[in-house]
This record gives structure tokens, C-alpha cells and sequence, in this order.
């Protein structure tokens, strides 16, 4: 039997949970900005990042600390997000991970996550996830916003 690997929707709480970014790039923003929201103590661990990790820092709505990776990084992380724009070290931090049993995402290779990053839209406290497997992204944003869409229009109707 033929079967694609698919990933199971799991929705869990990130309060409390140390989260480990490993670069500060474009790709490390929009998954910080997707993370933000639903707590937990957020680390970037980077030389240089993006204007909006250097705004997020400064708000204290996480910590950015300006140093290269090291391995003791990864002591107490819950959570691993490797986007650096280095496959090798996005790689050795995988394999770190994978030894400790820290669930890891690795931007540079879809085979090397635990987890995907899932198209989101919330309302109120309506949290649609979703995802095409790491497959095809354009297809799971067009399905995020068609759900967007139908939520929004429904949100007015209700105001009626």
C-alpha cells in the first residue's frame, strides 16, 4: 500500500513551554509572528535578525539574544525551530534534537520536522489550523482564506 505521510493535527498549549528559534530571518519572523499569540517563553538565537524579531525583543515580547548558536542552547528548550540560512547547521541542530527528544522544525528541509507551521486564522477564540503537509503551500493558503473569508462573512450576518 501506497500511503503519503500526513501529519495529525495536534493543538497544544505553548504556555510555559521554552521555544528555541535558531536564526532571525525572514522565514524566523513570520514563524515568530505565528507564535507570538499563543504564549510560551520565546528565545531567538541569532548575530543579526529582522527589524520585527529587533520590535519584538524590545517590547519584551520575547528574548533575542545576539550570539551564535551552541549547542547548550538547546538545554532547557521544549520546542526548536532551526531557520538559519544554513542547511549544515539547521541540520546539526536537527540531530541534536532528535538525540535529546526535542520536537524540532527545520525550515530547509520539510523531512526534518516534527512539526509544520500551519496556515492560521483566528476569531475570537475559533483557531483554525491548516496545512498541506508541507506539500503545497499556496493550496493550504487558498484554503485559509476561503475559511477566513466564510468566518468573516458569517461574523456579519451574526451582527445582523
Amino acid at each position: 500500500m501506497n500511503r503519503k505521510h500526513k501529519y495529525f493535527p495536534l493543538f497544544v498549549s505553548l504556555e510555559e513551554k521554552e521555544i528555541l528559534v535558531v536564526g532571525g530571518g525572514t522565514i524566523a519572523s513570520r514563524r515568530i509572528r505565528a507564535l507570538l499569540p499563543f504564549g510560551g517563553r520565546l528565545t531567538v538565537i541569532a548575530p543579526e535578525v529582522s527589524d520585527f524579531v529587533k520590535e519584538a525583543a524590545a517590547e519584551g515580547q520575547m528574548v533575542w539574544k545576539q550570539e551564535a548558536y551552541t549547542r547548550e542552547a538547546l538545554r532547557y528548550a521544549d520546542l526548536v525551530l532551526a531557520c538559519t540560512d544554513d542547511p549544515e547547521l539547521n541540520g546539526e541542530i536537527y540531530s541534536v534534537c532528535k538525540c535529546l527528544g526535542i520536537p524540532v522544525n527545520v525550515c530547509s528541509d520539510r523531512r526534518k520536522c516534527d512539526f509544520y507551521f500551519p496556515g492560521i486564522y483566528m476569531h475570537d477564540e475559533v483557531v483554525v489550523g491548516i496545512t498541506a503537509s508541507g506539500l503545497n503551500h499556496k493550496r493550504a493558503r487558498k484554503v485559509r482564506v476561503a475559511i477566513q473569508e466564510a468566518m468573516e462573512e458569517k461574523a456579519e450576518h451574526d451582527d445582523d
